[in-house]
């Protein structure tokens, strides 16, 4: 009789389409161990059944539209923070694509939307990314230089959409029919994979500045106005990368 570590380690290195197999196998094992681990696949099989059901339901404008050829999901991040640019980011996915855990990127944890960013890029139609600068922002308000950041974002991608899905605005100056989402990152799934690779990649421009301006703690801040920001910009002023417009309240 195989011992229960031999037992887990089979499972272990097991994919879901073999559980059924292996539970057939040790079905008339009777120690609690093994038990034990076939009521753990189990719970991983309805976790993921959940799952599936859950990003299925976040498909729902995708169907709607679909008919209409390419959707493209749009999303921006860092509106609120004191320094750092406003990135948007377009992306359409395939109409068949399976991608799962799909959600508002602020609902990820920071290595769930690094490995999310990843099968985005690599199975994404077409990803197009736009940001504006702080002196931009300063410019001309943080609203215009979102739409801004959006447009460019369109007009980077390979492939022109037949369908704009926007998380809860919509764009001035775009010709292609939008659809505006209240709370679109966390119901559709092409907004939701926009929101994630526009965080990701606003979060790792931020780690970069933190290595020229390391007072500020834009590593962990990402340039929000965290204490210890606040308290680098009365005791330093502002960097390059400040938002002017936005600090008037520390300095």
């Amino acid at each position: 009789m195989k011992t229960i570590a031999e037992i887990k380690a089979e499972f272990a290195v097991a994919d879901m389409h073999s559980y059924p197999a292996l539970y057939e196998m040790y079905k008339e094992d009777t120690r609690s161990g093994v038990k034990k681990l076939i009521e753990q696949c189990h719970k991983k099989e309805a976790a993921l059944e959940a799952e599936k059901q859950r990003t299925e339901k976040m498909k729902e404008y995708e169907h709607k539209y679909e008919h209409l050829g390419y959707l493209c999901g749009i999303d921006e991040v860092g509106r609120g923070p004191l320094a750092g640019p406003v990135v948007a980011c377009a992306v359409i996915l395939p109409k068949d694509n399976q991608i799962l855990y799909l959600n508002d990127s602020k609902k990820l944890s920071a290595s769930k939307r690094e490995e999310l960013y990843d099968v985005i890029m690599r199975e994404a139609v077409s990803v197009g990314i736009g940001m504006r600068s702080p002196e931009r922002i300063d410019e001309i308000n943080i609203l215009q230089a979102t739409y801004e950041a959006m447009r460019e974002a369109v007009s980077k991608l390979d492939v022109m959409p037949q369908v704009l899905l926007n998380d809860a605005v919509t764009i001035p100056q775009i010709t292609i029919p939008q659809v505006p989402i209240i709370k679109g990152d966390a119901k559709s799934v092409s907004i939701a994979a926009a929101s994630i690779v526009a965080k990701v990649t606003r979060d790792r421009l931020m780690e970069e500045y933190d290595k020229v301006f390391p007072e500020y703690g834009f590593a962990s801040n990402k340039g929000y106005g965290a204490a210890v920001h606040i308290e680098a910009l009365k005791k330093y002023g502002p960097t390059p990368i400040h938002r002017k417009t936005f600090i008037t309240h520390f300095i």
